[in-house]
Order: C-alpha cells, then structure tokens, then sequence
C-alpha cells in the first residue's frame, strides 16, 4: 500500500492518488489477483476503475497521421500525452532523446513511419528504432509498449517495407517490455495510391486481383489509444474497415469521387505497389478483428469537407 493524504478521490497515476484536498489518510493497493486497484481510506474501501487513473503516455510518431490522433483521443480521456519524434527533439533512429523522454512513463507508443520505403532503408529505420526504443523502455520501467503494424504482415513475402515491418514486430515480441502490437488494414488514405502504383502508359491502372477492407485514420488512432489503455496482451490485435470488397471497387470509387476518369483494370499479374504477388485474402483479417466505424463513403465526405 502508498500511504497518501487525499480528501475526494481524483484521478491519478502509476499508484498515487491526486490530493483534492488535504485532511484524510488514504492507501492505494493494487491486487494482482484481480488487476483491481483499491483506495482504502479509515471508513470506506472504494474500487477504482482504469478511468480513474492518469497515465503518462509518449508516443513515438506523434506529430503524424495517426500519432496526432491517438494524443487528441488520450488527452480527452484525461491522460498526459507527449508527442516524440525528431522535430521535438527524440530521435528513434539515433537514440537522441528517449531516456529522457521516458522517465516517469508508463506506456510508449510507437506509430512512426519511415522516410523511404527503398528496401534497405525501410528495414535499417525500423530495426534500428525499434532496438533503440525497446531497450529505452526496458531501461525506464515502462509498463507497456504500443506499435502500429499491418494485418497479416508475416504472411505477405515483400523485401521490403513489409519485412521490415515483421523486423519490427520480431524485435518487440523478444525486447522483455509488455506489449501490444495493434495490426490495422491498409488506410483509406492510400486507396489512390495502391490504383496509381499500377499505372499503364495507356491511361488504365492495374490492380491485383485482391480484396481490401481498408481502415480510416480515425479508426485506427481509437484502436491505437484503446489499446494503450488496456493491459498489454503480448499479441497481437486486427484492426480493419467495416467495408470488404476487391480492391478494383474501392479503387474506382475513391477516384471517381477525385474526378479521375482513369479505367481501372483488374490483373492477376499485377504486383501489390510493384513488389510482392497478393492472394486473394493476403490483405485481409482471417479471424476475428475489431471493426472501425466509418465506411468508404462516410471518408469521402470528410475529405470533401476538409
């Protein structure tokens, strides 16, 4: 128990309660029977729910697409939630930063993205951060660590950012610090892309012959923060659209709605971003996974209004 002075019960973090005021003895006990936390005081025990607790949470990535979203979700929720990346001073790649941006943390985030997807590139930057973020956490005492990866990742044979990405994953599973890898689908923000990679001199854009259940940004950061605020499962978690079809259908839609007139061709022959040959359910959950909220349509409107 931590002997701590507090009149109301408040929020509060790693064991201690918050003073509201002062004047009334107060002990906070955690039981590992139950993963329950108690706050006992001289008339009365009271159970404390996982809202009640404040975290401190760094994510890694956290100026981007989907860090920028995850720290709005985890603010609301009552946590302090710092961005890291280079532009804040911490630096993965380098090491520059992390031990002090970890102190006192409880869980570490790490949706950061590489700055070239070349192959070797893509795999230095994340073996190289992930080795330096995970042995950062373990030095900390961190109690959780958090990474973004894809759906299905180790059974789509790529050399490049999808290896690297299995590399990533490798190397927090062995790292010793509790985690949870959350693997999402590809974003709605990259549908144009995916059609565009296959682009023929004739105006047509192949596609592979595929399904897609791809995922908005949105859903993605409220699986990420969930998953943050969770216990750490040592697994994995599939995260995906509520939408499946072939990727030629998501295709066709996202560019009609740009005014791209460009026939989209599906062709079994056609790489997945010119690297790797795709099944046709190499991109998609197999099993269960936690389906996010906002279809293709619903995206599309968001991006016309912004």
């Amino acid at each position: 128990c931590v002997p701590h002075r507090s009149g109301t019960v408040s929020k509060a973090s790693k064991g201690s309660v918050r003073d509201a005021s002062e004047g009334t003895k107060s002990f906070l006990a955690f039981s590992s029977s139950n993963n329950k936390l108690w706050l006992s005081t001289l008339s009365e025990t009271v159970e404390l729910s996982s809202s009640s607790i404040i975290m401190k949470v760094i994510v890694i990535g956290g100026t981007g697409l989907i860090g920028s979203r995850v720290i709005k979700r985890l603010e609301a929720a009552g946590h302090q939630a710092i961005a890291a990346s280079p532009s804040k001073g911490v630096n993965a790649v380098t090491g520059e930063g992390l031990a002090a941006a970890f102190v006192g943390a409880d869980v570490v985030i790490d949706v950061a993205n590489a700055p070239s997807w070349e192959a070797d590139a893509v795999v230095h930057f994340f073996k190289t951060a992930t080795t330096n973020i995970v042995a950062a956490a373990k030095a900390a005492g961190v109690k959780h660590l958090v990474a973004l990866s894809i759906v299905k990742v180790d059974g789509v044979d790529s050399p490049g950012y999808m290896h690297a990405k299995v590399v990533q994953e490798q190397l927090i599973r062995a790292g010793g610090v509790p985690y949870t890898i959350v693997r999402a689908t590809q974003f709605m923000d990259f549908i144009a892309s995916i059609a565009g990679a296959g682009a023929h001199s004739d105006g047509t854009l192949h596609v592979p012959d595929a399904n897609l259940q791809p995922i908005a940004a949105d859903d993605v950061a409220d699986a990420v923060a969930d998953a943050a605020l969770a216990a750490p499962s040592n697994a994995f978690i599939d995260t995906a659209g509520p939408e499946r079809a072939p990727i030629a259908d998501f295709s066709r839609r996202v560019l009609a709605a740009k005014g791209d007139a460009r026939k989209v061709v599906v062709d079994a022959d056609t790489l997945y971003y010119g690297l790797v040959k795709l099944e046709q359910d190499s991109l998609v959950p197999s099993g269960a996974a936690r389906l996010g909220k906002v279809n293709l349509d619903a995206w599309l409107a968001s991006t016309r209004s912004q």
